[in-house]
């Protein structure tokens, strides 16, 4: 039976084993298997690191796993599992097999990138989301209000570095991009990261010893550059990125899950062309605290911030203390979440009938009343 001891030298500590995944795992233990931290996913094998001294093994995925129509429940990086190492074949040598994973406690999720409601789990049981932007081009703040919105709504916290600082120019205008990103993401440390010259390195490493951080961003930001940075030796391959549009190419195929060298795990995950939103109410009312706030003095409960009369974030627009960029950006989050999760909610969609309905009679009544008054 594997020993569930959590003492310092306990091989699976530095992987982010603790009292609550031991906890998790007992109704395992006494079936012979062993627990397991997910390092990589490619092709229904699963790379994965257990306590028998032999550091990363590769064994295959469940069945019941694999072929489960919710992708929500299949293997990713960062899962705790529960790892049978006496079955799995591949020819004469014996893999091990995945029989089942313990329940995340984090999970950053976007929707699939198909036409379907489903959402992709991209990383789990993760402490800290770092989202690279590079300033290599011209920074993007919706994107980063996307990014942070379904950071917040994952359970881990947001982390937003700027990468490629060196390309900024001055130390002046290196700090009003900060600001401006931080405009975008209230009460989300940002920094600014060079691994060109190092600039950050020092402030960064810390922020993710003893943790487990996901490392996103689209292809070309610096992820790959950034993650050998941190580890502080060369674990991931480096392209350089096209000059025409600043765009990268996937150096990173794989969700890989890095050892930190001062404690702590760092998942790097390849270049994201599209993240979508999925079911994130709560993460984007913490991105857009200011929108929230200002639309709890608006005149009208259910105020949609378009043309309603007494509506405090116009006013606000108006008056130059919101952007306006900041408030379509809010919008379009809005409506797109909205659209998802109606998706896979036949009430909700019935509400947004109605309310359409209600809309369009409205109009009608309303143009009929002008149309009365000039006759």
């Amino acid at each position: 039976m594997f020993d569930l001891d959590l003492s310092a030298a306990h091989p699976l500590t530095a992987y982010g084993w603790d009292d609550g995944f031991a906890e998790s795992f007992t109704p395992f233990a006494g079936q012979g298997f062993v627990p397991g931290r997910i390092v990589r996913v490619d092709r229904g094998r699963v790379d994965v690191v257990v306590p028998d001294g032999t550091g990363i093994r590769t064994v295959l995925a469940d069945t019941a796993l694999v072929a489960t129509g919710d992708p929500m429940r299949v293997p990713c990086t960062g899962d705790w599992a529960a790892i049978d190492l006496e079955n799995g074949r591949t020819g004469d040598h014996l893999d091990g097999v995945v029989r089942a994973l313990l329940p995340r406690r984090t999970a950053f999720l976007r929707s699939a990138s198909s036409k379907r409601s489903e959402g992709q789990v991209l990383a789990a049981n993760v402490d800290h989301a770092v989202i690279a932007i590079s300033l290599a081009e011209e920074l993007d703040l919706s994107r980063i209000e996307r990014f942070v919105s379904l950071a917040w709504e994952s359970g881990a916290q947001p982390l937003v570095v700027l990468t490629k600082a060196d390309l900024a120019g001055d130390p002046a205008g290196l700090a009003h991009l900060v600001a401006d990103a931080q405009s975008a993401a209230p009460g989300v440390q940002v920094l600014a990261v060079s691994s060109e010259t190092g600039e950050g390195v020092e402030t960064l490493s810390p922020v993710l010893a003893g943790g487990t951080s996901v490392l996103l961003g689209r292809s070309g930001a610096g992820k790959s550059t950034l993650a050998n940075a941190v580890v502080g030796e060369h674990v991931q391959e480096v392209q350089a990125i096209r000059d025409r549009d600043g765009k990268g190419r996937h150096t990173t195929t794989t969700r890989d899950l890095l050892a930190l060298p001062h404690g702590g795990v760092l998942i790097d995950t390849p270049g994201l062309r599209g993240v979508g939103m999925w079911d994130a109410e709560s993460g984007l009312a913490r991105t857009f605290s200011d929108v929230e706030a200002l639309a709890g003095d608006c005149r009208f409960h259910d105020c949609g911030h378009g043309a309603e009369p007494g509506c405090a974030v116009l006013a606000a627009v108006e008056s130059g203390t919101l952007s306006e960029r900041r408030l379509t950006s809010y919008r379009k989050l809005q409506r797109e979440n909205l659209h998802l999760v109606a998706k896979t909610d036949a009430r909700l969609r019935a509400e947004i009938r109605r309310d359409w309905k209600q809309k369009q009679a409205l109009g009608r009544h309303m143009g009929e009343r002008k149309r009365g008054q000039r006759r």
